[in-house]
């Protein structure tokens, strides 16, 4: 039986999967993107400084990452020496960012594949917010309309957590948790100018100067998203946990890990960083190489040449090629799938020993959910790897905020050279983002983006393998092949976001 499952909803942009089923198993899964963008060209020609500011517009919910990437590959191309403050001020914004993209994550996008809408119907309490939900529920569930609103109704059949209480206390956090998203956004705005696009990332630093009511107000947003996550994130995805243990064995990608690193402790991007770079292979961790990175475009719409390495990357779109089932190009390192975002990040960083709370924070979940480091690459591994991640990321914000020297600069003066090149690699919340400029007679001569969602999503590529998402779907059981609710909680737990991917 084939079946599409798409479009696929509670997602950034336009995915659809084709499967095919055979005695309830996927036997095979197509990655779908369903448009065209081209940033690539549109930055051709135009001046280098546009670059952050036009990539950002990617994606509105990680656009601080792209802003970081291309402010790296500038800084490379004019070897710029960026002060200790512009640094630590791109931290505090993109770490803020990612705070709120876990948050959205997994309440917004992920939670309502376990969490039973319906257990509202039976809350019999005064919470403002409850009752009108409550109230709305009832109002769908008795409507005869075909297509109830989203985001609770319609629900796909299948198990959801049998336990009134968790599905009502999950579902007044769902609530919570934009309330609490809206504060690390507006942390992220009080050093980038606003959110999203920020106007304040630079190659060289960050435009804004300091001053400690930005520190004072930036801290007390952080603490509260902090709070959240120890006392309402992680016991709501431990309760998931509870009642989908078999989750920490479904969904696993069939490759490696990438990640770029994430957070650099020093004003040089390739200065340690908070999560440590690395690419996984048999033989252990080995450090990245961009030259390894190629793209093929076998089964992409484009007529562009297959494998090219970053640097040399072309893109003719060919919307009628024959064969071609995607418009997500098909990334691979030294030729093989790779798998990025939060479980990469955390694998990698976990076993180069870089940061001692993520492996002691890990050990403890483990521990407590019988799992191994193994176990992180599933669909209950990825969220509980943003989670930890999350931990990490709110100490370390408000320890960067000690290390602001509010009588220094943060920023350099510079000169955009008549030539150059540069990569800028940084890790956005969904994984690794690899930006390279080239410049020619002070213009862009070429841009290239290599996404976090076109690794994830990406088709097969020119040896038939296939990426991450479409390896993670095969095999996987499927109790009611027409709507696929395992499916659907596998491609959540990747958090992908099609604009990045038909960039």
């Amino acid at each position: 039986m084939r079946v599409n499952i798409g479009p696929v909803t509670r997602l950034e942009g336009h995915l659809s999967i084709h499967t095919t089923v055979e005695n309830n198993i996927i036997t095979e899964a197509k990655s779908v993107g369903e448009m065209f963008r081209g940033f690539e060209v549109i930055l051709r020609g135009r001046d280098p400084l546009d670059a952050q500011q036009i990539t950002q517009r990617i994606c509105g919910v990680c656009p601080y990452a792209h802003a970081i990437a291309s402010s790296y590959a500038q800084e490379n191309a004019y070897s710029l020496q960026v002060p200790a403050n512009g640094r630590i001020l791109h931290n505090l914004i993109q770490g803020a960012n990612h705070l709120y993209d876990y948050l959205l994550q997994f309440y917004q996008l992920s939670a309502l594949d376990f969490i039973d809408v319906t257990a509202i119907l039976k809350y019999s309490g005064n919470d403002t917010d409850l009752v009108t939900l409550r109230n709305w529920v009832k109002r769908e569930l008795a409507s005869d309309k075909h297509f109830p609103a989203a985001p609770f109704l319609p629900r796909l059949s299948g198990k959801y957590i049998n336990n009134d209480e968790i599905n009502i206390g999950a579902l007044k956090h769902y609530i919570e948790a934009l309330e609490i998203q809206k504060k690390a956004n507006r942390a992220s705005a009080i050093f980038g100018g606003k959110f999203p696009h920020a106007t304040a990332i630079f190659p060289g630093g960050c435009t804004l100067e300091p001053n400690i009511d930005h520190i004072s107000t930036y801290r007390s947003l952080i603490m509260e998203v902090r709070d959240f996550i120890h006392k309402k994130y992680i016991p709501d995805l431990l309760a998931v946990a509870a009642g989908f243990p078999e989750y920490w064995h479904i969904g696993q990608s069939k490759g490696g890990f990438l990640s770029y690193g994430l957070l650099p402790f020093g004003p040089d991007p390739a200065s340690k960083r908070l999560f440590a770079a690395g690419v996984t292979t048999p033989a252990g961790v080995e450090p990245v190489d961009f030259e390894a990175v190629k793209e093929d475009v076998k089964y992409s719409r484009y007529s562009s040449p297959s494998g090219l390495k970053v640097r040399d990357g072309t893109l003719t779109p060919a919307p009628h090629k024959k064969s071609a089932y995607s418009w997500i190009k098909a990334p691979r390192y030294q030729g093989k799938m790779m798998e990025v975002g939060a479980a990469a990040r955390v694998t990698v960083d976990y076993l180069q020993g870089n940061n001692q709370t993520i492996k002691e924070l890990v050990n403890k979940f483990a521990a407590k959910a019988g799992i191994g480091l193994e176990n992180l690459n599933s669909v209950l591994g990825r969220h509980l790897s943003r989670a930890i991640s999350g931990v990490v990321i709110a100490d370390f914000l408000l320890a960067e905020t000690e290390k602001v020297d509010l009588g220094s600069r943060a920023m350099v003066d510079f000169q955009i050279p008549a030539s150059g090149e540069g990569f800028g690699a940084t890790e956005a919340s969904r994984g690794a983002l690899l930006h390279y400029i080239k410049i020619k007679n002070h213009k862009i001569d070429k841009y290239e983006c290599v996404v976090p969602t076109t690794w994830n999503c990406s088709p097969r590529d020119d040896r038939d393998q296939p990426g991450a998402l479409e390896s993670a779907l095969v095999g996987t059981r499927v109790e009611n092949p027409r709507e696929q609710i395992e499916a659907n909680r596998i491609i959540h737990s990747f958090d992908p976001c099609l604009a990045c991917a038909v960039h």
